[in-house]
């Protein structure tokens, strides 16, 4: 596990790093318990070889291709000023991820179906940009499925590869689907609360980066999508950098205090980093 430091190691900066981040969307989908407990939310282990948070738990979701921002224009120019091509991009950047990585089509409208959507992964996979997907199958962008939360970007850090992810909510209902994983990026998918991950986490049973733990404390406030998607609505999203601060007696990794987080701060020794 690789751990936040005061004393980064610096590194050469990249096309791929900061200081201006590499565009990223993650979706937290929600469903229904089957057993009426607290909402669940579907969460991916991330293969060891993966650069960026190998062997960590965390939401569906990858970077934003040019792909997407070529799509985004189209669905920012159909809005009719509703949302910039930037943020429809990532948008499209979240369905696009979802759907290849656990096969679910979200945030699309159309004669949709287990079998139209395992046949559209298949597709995705080998054409590598939903725009062609959505012409096959005779489906549009339904934009409104998904809801903005948060954004974190780590841009105090020299990294290799620095995000900034825009995370957004979308709800599954019942959830009565079929997932599988993608075979590539991810070894593992599964159905939790909030609560029941962070529990995973103390146990040793899956390990958790500091924005994702922080996400699920966050999440573990809400009793339903509906009060997840009413608190985003109602707190503005702003870019979380985090941040040390050395002025108690030990370093704390803190991030602000209004962006809708229970916990802002975690001692720096024990923090996970991808």
């Amino acid at each position: 596990m690789a751990i936040w430091r005061s004393h980064v190691i610096t590194v050469a900066m990249t096309s791929e790093s900061a200081p201006h981040g590499i565009p990223a969307a993650t979706i937290i989908i929600f469903r229904n318990d089957p057993e009426g407990g607290a909402p669940q939310v579907l969460m991916t282990v991330r293969s060891r070889t993966m650069v960026f948070a190998g062997g960590m738990a965390v939401f569906p979701g990858g970077r934003v291709d040019p792909e997407d921002f070529a799509l985004g224009e189209i669905a920012a120019s159909r809005s009719g000023g509703d949302i910039t091509p930037d943020e429809a991009a990532h948008q499209i950047a979240a369905i696009r991820e979802t759907l290849e990585e656990t096969g679910l089509a979200l945030g699309l409208s159309g004669d949709i179906d287990a079998s139209k959507a395992a046949k559209a992964r298949a597709m995705l996979e080998m054409r590598n940009e939903l725009q062609p997907v959505l012409d096959a199958f005779g489906w549009s962008l339904d934009l409104d499925q998904i809801v903005p939360f948060a954004r974190w970007f780590p841009k105090n850090e020299n990294l290799a590869r620095v995000y900034d992810t825009r995370f957004y909510l979308a709800d599954l209902g019942t959830g009565e689907v079929d997932i599988s994983i993608d075979n590539s990026e991810n070894t593992r998918l599964f159905w939790t609360s909030a609560k029941g991950a962070l529990e995973m986490a103390e146990k040793g049973e899956i390990k958790l980066i500091f924005p994702t733990r922080r996400n699920l404390e966050r999440l573990d406030l809400f009793a339903s999508f509906q009060e997840a998607r009413a608190q985003a609505e109602a707190i503005p999203v702003k870019t979380i950098v985090p941040r040390i601060d050395t002025t108690g007696a030990q370093p704390m990794l803190t991030i602000m205090e209004d962006a809708g987080y229970p916990i802002t701060s975690e001692l720096l020794e024990t923090v996970a980093r991808g």
